[in-house]
């Protein structure tokens, strides 16, 4: 018997699986494409030839693959020997595909939870890596709290099973806008032979991490829905420094496709009758509800 099994060794599942062997626990490793567990294999993992082997050797499975079609391809063959097992699935998904796949597992009397993995494999097994986990089954989760923490910051978010997927992707959304932003900046300062590496370091990092102290301030304003509250920065002034962000960015030959859509929100809002909302305001012009 091993302490934990992991099914899906691609770059994540190895990250996670070798974070477990770093720690000491026993790990019973399996993947659908022959040859990915070597490595694994000479640090120490065990090697399972079947998925059914592979569930039956611990009392805790983390499953980590493309998507959750693959996932249920993997455990309906097997569905019968889960029950009362633990399975934690860290597959990137929809709040709607984990529901379903809870609820897949309620019928088989197994143990459900859902993960969103906050990081990327270097990181995981480090104190940087934040994993959030929601489902019903919060007395497995507890029961096996200490062994996730393995793997990095153990974040238990509620009993609905999407919501963990759901703050995840909501997380990437947030970071996805950021690393947009970046790019761009970073298109703008290569036009003039910057040295783009001081240039992050220096003034970009620091400029965003000051900003990002502005994160709060933005939440509260939308739990209130006051967004004239403390105003940092008023819509009216927003449009124009963007304006001119764009008119700039177009002068020295940078395209404005990852900006445009900002601009025209703001004065979405603007039009709406709003001039003096903080930016938080076009949360309001982002709700598809208020649309119809």
């Amino acid at each position: 018997m091993s302490d934990v099994t992991v099914l899906g060794l691609g770059t994540m599942g190895q990250a996670l699986a070798r974070a477990f062997l770093k720690t000491g626990y026993k790990v019973t490793v399996w993947n659908r494409t022959v040859g990915k567990d070597e490595a694994l294999i000479s640090e120490g993992a065990i090697r399972a030839t079947s998925v059914y082997d592979a569930v039956q050797d611990s009392p805790l499975t983390i499953i980590c693959l493309l998507d959750y079609p693959a996932v249920l391809a993997v455990l309906e063959p097997i569905e019968h020997e889960l029950s009362q097992r633990v399975i934690v699935n860290m597959t990137t998904g929809r709040p709607d595909e984990a529901r379903s796949m809870s609820a897949w597992a309620v019928t088989r009397n197994i143990d459900y939870i859902d993960g969103g993995i906050m990081a990327v494999p270097p990181l995981i097994g480090t104190e940087m890596a934040i994993i959030l986990y929601s489902g019903i089954t919060e007395n497995a989760f507890e029961k096996h709290r200490a062994l996730l923490k393995t793997m990095g910051q153990v974040r238990y978010v509620g009993t609905d099973p999407g919501l963990a997927s759901l703050l995840d992707l909501a997380m990437n959304a947030a970071a996805t806008g950021m690393v947009g932003g970046v790019i761009h900046a970073m298109t703008m300062a290569a036009t003039e032979k910057t040295d783009i590496v001081d240039f992050s370091n220096s003034l970009l990092t620091p400029y965003l991490n000051a900003i990002a102290g502005l994160i709060p301030h933005f939440a509260q304003q939308i739990v209130s829905g006051d967004y004239t509250a403390n105003v940092v920065s008023q819509l009216s002034q927003m449009s124009i420094g963007l304006a001119n962000i764009r008119r700039a960015s177009r002068d020295v030959n940078v395209s404005t496709e990852l900006l445009d859509p900002i601009q025209a929100l703001i004065d979405r809002r603007i039009a709406a009758g709003f001039p003096s909302d903080e930016f938080s305001g076009v949360c309001e012009e982002l709700k598809l509800s208020k649309k119809k």
